[in-house]
């Protein structure tokens, strides 16, 4: 049972980012669709969990250690490998700097201290993290995740118990939120599927992939949903927010506004990590250049993340989904 948690919290760590625990993701894809973007939420994440399935299967039979060994299961010409493999991790290096910025917005949106702050402090404590290998995403994930998920639950009790359901103002439905949702499952298997080639050595029985997936949707499921109906509160339009999800507990539950700040600043973390580890396993073939890399990494994210979270966010994740529904393709398409 340890085995399946610590990995679990793993994928949902990474899963709960910046983006996710801000609002900005669960808004761009889901709320602004109205009461659909609802569906799409379940519909997301029972895919997410079935793909989660499908690729740990694969890499733990066929003992996958790299992205790049994995898309030659499917793919034969090895320019193709190489060229969809740099794509990959061209994503992943951006996701990373996403998390920074996200980390960074905070700072300034909720306490008034420069983002480059805020990216700084982050930057910092992955470069020491990275430094410990998968080990340390681990340890993280195991301490931090679980908090996540109790202080959630608690503020998602809180605000349902206090909704007035006969009075509630959803965004009218418009064209698109099926794809949408098929857009956010897509662009988070791009991210989550290095992370996971990194966790397979720590699998040691096939039958627990299928308890590994099961769980991660049901815990996906209800952190979306409370999310969700927060986002219901806004008072202002929640287009014009970097952090809308924050702006809702300052506003409407104050007395949480520490307690979420933790999760905010919690989420980008482990999520920072877990796509870092993912970027880090595929690139370093050569140990003696991983603490270079890591360096590149950290240094770089700085400078990209004055870009701004959510313009990041917005611009680069629905790019992200489309290129990641070919790959969704390959996984449904996998006999085993």
């Amino acid at each position: 049972m340890k085995e399946i948690s610590s990995i679990v919290l793993v994928i949902i760590g990474a899963l709960i980012g910046a983006g996710f625990a801000s609002g900005q993701e669960i808004y761009s894809f889901f709320f602004s669709y109205g009461i659909k973007g609802f569906l799409g939420i379940i519909i997301t994440c029972n895919l997410i969990s079935f793909l989660i399935y499908k690729v740990l299967k694969i890499i733990f039979r066929k003992e996958i250690d790299s992205y790049e060994e994995l898309l030659e299961l499917f793919i034969k010409n090895k320019k193709t490998v190489k060229i969809i493999n740099l794509i990959l991790n061209i994503l992943l290096l951006i996701s990373f700097y996403i998390m920074i910025a996200g980390f960074g917005a905070y700072f300034e949106q909720e306490i008034g201290i420069s983002k480059i702050i805020g990216s700084l402090i982050l930057a910092i404590l992955c470069f020491l993290v990275f430094l410990t290998s998968v080990k340390g995403v681990l340890k993280v994930s195991e301490y931090l995740v679980p908090i996540l998920i109790v202080f959630l639950a608690i503020i998602g009790i809180n605000n349902i118990t206090s909704i007035d359901f006969t009075n509630i103002e959803i965004p009218e439905i418009k064209k698109g939120w099926l794809m949408s949702s098929i857009i956010y499952c897509s662009y988070n298997l791009i991210l989550l599927i290095p992370a996971l080639i990194s966790l397979r050595k720590h699998i040691s029985k096939e039958k627990n992939i299928k308890y590994i997936a099961l769980i991660s949707n049901i815990i996906i499921i209800i952190l979306s949903s409370i999310v969700y109906t927060l986002l219901i509160k806004s008072d202002v339009d929640l287009s014009t927010l970097e952090m809308p999800v924050v702006y809702v507990i300052g506003n409407i539950f104050p007395m949480f506004k520490n307690i979420y700040a933790f999760i905010i600043l919690a989420s980008v973390f482990t999520t920072a990590i877990s796509i870092g580890i993912g970027f880090l396993q595929n690139v370093c073939k050569n140990p003696k250049s991983y603490t270079q890399i890591v360096l590149f990494m950290c240094i770089t994210s700085l400078v990209i993340s004055n870009f701004g979270f959510s313009k990041l966010v917005n611009l680069s994740y629905p790019i992200f989904g489309y290129l990641g529904i070919i790959q969704i393709w390959f996984i449904l398409s996998a006999k085993k």
